[in-house]
């Protein structure tokens, strides 16, 4: 895996009919390779102030670096399950049972280096419904 030195969380969001969209979240893939029937892309994911990723969850796992904001992740549950600021690591696991969403809640952009892990040809992430909170 050439250029992977850093590893990170969030995701891209894909299509189902009642997601929840991203707001301001842009993205660019650093860097990417097929082994052995899985994927590894490294991509650095900003998260404008006020941004979120929408709901989702992965097909594989996640690993996430902070390098710059602070981060407000949330589970299907409502709660914060992972803060965090520069330096911060953590990790999203895979499965329809592991839906989340990133916020933004600070006043400066987010930057994430994320490493995904998945199965070949699976999308960076799969959409989801709000699971009943009071924001998206």
């Amino acid at each position: 895996m050439t250029g992977v030195a850093s590893i990170a969380l969030v995701g891209a969001v894909g299509a189902t009919a009642h997601a929840t969209p991203p707001e301001g979240v842009s993205a660019v893939i650093l860097s990417q390779t097929t082994i052995g029937g899985t994927d590894y892309i490294l991509r650095e994911i900003t998260v404008a102030p006020g941004g979120s990723t929408g709901w989702h969850y992965h097909d594989g796992t996640l690993y996430a670096y902070v390098r710059q904001g602070q981060i407000s992740h949330y589970g299907s549950d409502c709660a914060i399950d992972q803060t965090g600021g520069p330096g911060a690591a953590f990790v999203e696991r895979a499965g329809m049972g592991n839906i989340h969403l990133e916020r933004n809640e600070g006043t400066e952009p987010q930057i994430l280096d994320v490493l995904y892990v998945l199965p070949a040809g699976s999308p960076l992430s799969e959409d989801a419904p709000n699971p009943g909170c009071p924001f998206n």
